[in-house]
């Protein structure tokens, strides 16, 4: 809109409105103030900032704010002449890389020649022409847009400078400048010190012979080519296994062939060894529940009878009297007795009959080592009994220990208990596989074997516990039919 328009729209509405008279003591005091916030309402007036928004300058009353307060910092005071200075130093410093304050003349300037670098283009471009060579194609608008034109530098990225453990690096480093300044080598740059020698290779085992050994590759062992020192210092030498490791839990074998009197046609004497073997351990079975019979048996003579637990019931109501006078007295004994204090005398008596103790102790024992010069061939024959019994024990502890190598041993809380032997009776024998009846099961048999060679403890069978009643209903086609 042009100025005389606007102009002419403001003049063409009342400068001052209309308005109502009132007893305002500040009515009068402050006219030049009123008359300019009445011509900034106006639509047609214009700013010197195009930044600012007319509508934004019209208000109904100024509002009364205490800076003093925080709060109000940042919400009612005006900040924008701030904001645009920084802005304006972002923009010099994107487009000139500084402020342009700073620059020199010769960096914001330069001398204009004149046309000299427009003929010299003029002269180029027809043996450019002659000669087919294109010129430089410029590049495209789309690149130039995507391209940064900003002379800021970029931030320098810390993260790519961190080392992990600096600080360590950094100490460990210290220490070596210290210890290369005292004449010291660290031990991690030390020559390692050889403990066995190179192996020289021999020329029976050079690879180009063509008489050397044939190298199985399925042999158990392996051929160690390398040098035994550097495996072991490059840890690729295979660790070497305890004897103990290599050495069977138990001797027994893992199927143990039954005696010939299990058989399905067995020879009678066989069959009668194996009966017995059977009829031994059931025996035993039954002296040991007989024990534990007996231990919980009582003789019934020592039965209890109603006189006697009667006679327990009425024991211990009938107390004696004592003399109250007499424990008072015996008190007081006891107390005198501590409380009395020896003299210096008694302590003295003492005190030499405690050295004349220790003197005679020391005597005895001397005499003792005298006595034992006498008895040198006496205490050789002692020592060598001794040996003997020391050797005797040794062999019977081997004996011990070769002989649990052939039994199960503890490894848990329960006793290994032995499977019942499968035998048949003479009437059971039927000399046929086909009518011959199954006895016992493969599954125990693995088992029990398993415990017995000590791979695994004894166990016992999960008891089932129901946490549920049972209850027995009759089906409706059941109770149809009866």
């Amino acid at each position: 809109m042009p100025l005389g328009g606007a102009v002419a729209e403001v003049a063409s509405q009342p400068m001052f409105p209309p308005q109502k008279k009132t007893l305002d003591s500040h009515s009068n005091m402050a006219p030049n103030r009123r008359l300019k916030r009445v011509a900034a309402s106006q639509p047609g007036f214009m700013t010197l900032n195009t930044s600012i928004k007319p509508e934004n300058l019209v208000s109904n009353r100024r509002k009364r704010i205490n800076k003093n307060k925080k709060k109000n910092w940042n919400k009612h005071i005006d900040v924008n002449d701030v904001e645009d200075f920084l802005e304006d130093v972002r923009l010099q410093e994107r487009t000139t890389g500084g402020l342009i304050s700073d620059k020199s003349d010769e960096s914001l300037f330069f001398l204009d020649a004149g046309d000299k670098k427009a003929a010299t283009q003029t002269a180029v471009e027809p043996t450019e022409a002659k000669t087919g060579r294109r010129k430089a194609s410029r590049p495209l608008k789309v690149d130039l847009i995507l391209k940064n034109n900003s002379l800021v530098p970029v931030p320098k990225d810390i993260l790519a400078y961190q080392l992990p453990n600096a600080k360590k690096l950094r100490n460990v480093a210290k220490k070596a400048e210290q210890l290369a300044a005292i004449g010291k080598v660290p031990k991690k740059h030390r020559p390692p010190t050889k403990v066995d020698g190179p192996t020289k290779t021999t020329a029976a085992d050079a690879p180009n012979n063509p008489t050397r050994d044939f190298y199985d590759i399925w042999g158990q062992e392996t051929k160690e080519t390398c040098d035994p020192w550097y495996l072991r210092q490059t840890g690729k030498a295979p660790v070497k296994r305890r004897e103990k490791w290599n050495e069977k839990s138990s001797l027994l074998p893992a199927v143990e062939i039954i005696a010939p009197g299990g058989s399905y046609n067995p020879d009678f004497f066989s069959h009668q060894a194996l009966l017995l073997k059977a009829h031994e351990v059931e025996v035993k079975k039954e002296k040991e529940e007989n024990k534990i019979l007996k231990q919980l048996a009582y003789d019934k003579d020592d039965r209890a009878t109603e006189e006697s637990v009667f006679q327990e019931q009425v024991e211990g109501l009938e107390e004696e009297d004592y003399d109250s006078n007499d424990f008072n007295s015996a008190c007081t004994l006891g107390i005198l007795n501590l409380v009395e204090k020896k003299t210096e005398k008694q302590r003295k008596k003492e005190r030499v009959q405690k050295i004349k103790e220790q003197r005679r102790l020391a005597s005895r024992y001397k005499t003792g080592q005298q006595q034992q010069l006498f008895q040198l061939r006496s205490i050789k024959v002692a020592l060598r009994q001794r040996e003997q019994r020391t050797k005797e024990r040794q062999t019977q502890r081997r004996a011990n220990q070769e002989a649990e190598k052939y039994r199960p041993r503890r490894l848990g809380k329960l006793k290994f208990t032995a499977q019942d032997l499968e035998v048949q009776l003479t009437n059971e024998l039927t000399g046929s596989l086909r009518t011959l009846k199954p006895e016992g099961s493969v599954l125990k048999d693995r088992f029990k074997s398993l415990q017995k060679r000590n791979l695994i403890e004894p166990r016992e069978r999960a008891k089932f516990k129901r946490r549920l009643k049972i209850k027995y209903v009759e089906k409706r086609s059941f109770r149809e039919i009866t």
